[in-house]
């Protein structure tokens, strides 16, 4: 049997979407061979109900490693609580999302652990001993196909968003095994400032983006697209380019160098479409663009274009759009 283990993700005592599309990904490879599922949460003080709710989504077993401390993220602290189970019971596979979390655990993880590790994949597979994993390379324009076969466990991550419809199991409850987490290690970390988005305005969970490029010229210009933003319930996104003028904050950057993205609907504001940010958005299911420059790269993506000038485009659409009261 596939034995194949899921990092969850948990921010104020709820577990993240992703934690849920990593069981729905890992499933699908029951089609090929027997597999089980397990879960591995670390955090403090999280209640069953809360772990059980990842029975419903797959998972067979939940482990759950406790210990003081350990509700904020510590690359350093996560891979060592991770790196002694892991060697002890020997999973055939670890997938994690590629989020701040998995993307900066997972390195970590696979350096301990003297393996390989497939990032930002979007498609898995198995052969009958090898985990296939599938991921965009070269800026999207070829897909890779990778096997780790001389290494295990085989370890990846998935892009969040992949799974567009979660599906609850008939299972709703697993063993659920509680581990204590200790661990000695200095903690080199001091967090003096912690900002996290909600929900819908997080735009690595959001169904709808609203990206902007320094082509919106000035930041006297955000209140408009935040306008056209509100008014569709839509995440506020940026390009590289708007984040280092000091636009925008990091944690809207969109791009190999930000956050990957794969919304319901993504609509580009005064993006040129520079590879760095197309690479970050370009899954969207559906894609808008508004460029000024009618041979703007980010034409070449969308599924609908507009030419002009968005001081006049963006107030007619919230007009439009607002009349409609229009939440997408």
């Amino acid at each position: 049997m596939l034995n194949i283990w899921c990092i969850a993700e948990h921010r104020k005592g709820k577990l993240g979407r992703i934690s849920f599309e990593l069981l729905q990904k890992a499933k699908q490879l029951a089609e090929k061979t027997d597999v089980n599922l397990t879960s591995v949460v670390i955090g403090c003080n999280l209640t069953n109900d809360v772990l059980k709710k990842l029975f419903s989504y797959g998972a067979h077993k939940v482990i759950y490693l406790e210990g003081k401390g350990l509700n904020d993220f510590s690359a350093e602290k996560y891979s060592e609580c991770l790196a002694g189970i892991i060697k002890q019971r020997g999973p055939d596979i670890i997938l994690a999302g590629s989020t701040t979390m998995g993307r900066t655990l997972m390195p970590y993880l696979a350096v301990k652990l003297e393996t390989g590790l497939t990032a930002d994949c979007t498609l898995l597979d198995y052969d009958g001993t090898n985990l296939i994993q599938i991921r965009p390379a070269l800026s999207g324009n070829l897909m890779a196909v990778i096997k780790t076969p001389n290494h295990r466990p085989q370890m990846a991550t998935l892009r969040p968003g992949i799974v567009s419809n979660l599906e609850k199991s008939t299972a709703s409850d697993g063993e659920l095994e509680k581990l204590d987490a200790a661990i000695n290690l200095k903690n080199r970390i001091n967090k003096i400032e912690h900002k996290e988005a909600d929900g819908k305005f997080n735009i690595t969970e959001a169904q709808t983006v609203v990206a902007v490029g320094k082509g919106i010229k000035s930041p006297k210009n955000l209140d408009l697209i935040c306008d056209l933003a509100e008014t569709i319930g839509a995440a506020l996104g940026a390009s590289r380019d708007v984040v280092d003028r000091g636009w925008l904050d990091y944690s809207r950057q969109i791009g190999l160098s930000g956050h990957i993205i794969t919304p319901k609907l993504y609509i580009g504001i005064g993006v040129s479409g520079a590879i760095q940010h197309t690479a970050g958005m370009q899954d969207a299911k559906q894609i808008i663009a508004i460029n000024k420059d009618p041979k703007a790269r980010i034409f070449e993506f969308a599924d609908f274009g507009l030419v002009g000038d968005f001081l006049e485009v963006v107030p007619a659409l919230i007009k439009k759009l607002d009349c409609k009261n229009l939440v997408l």
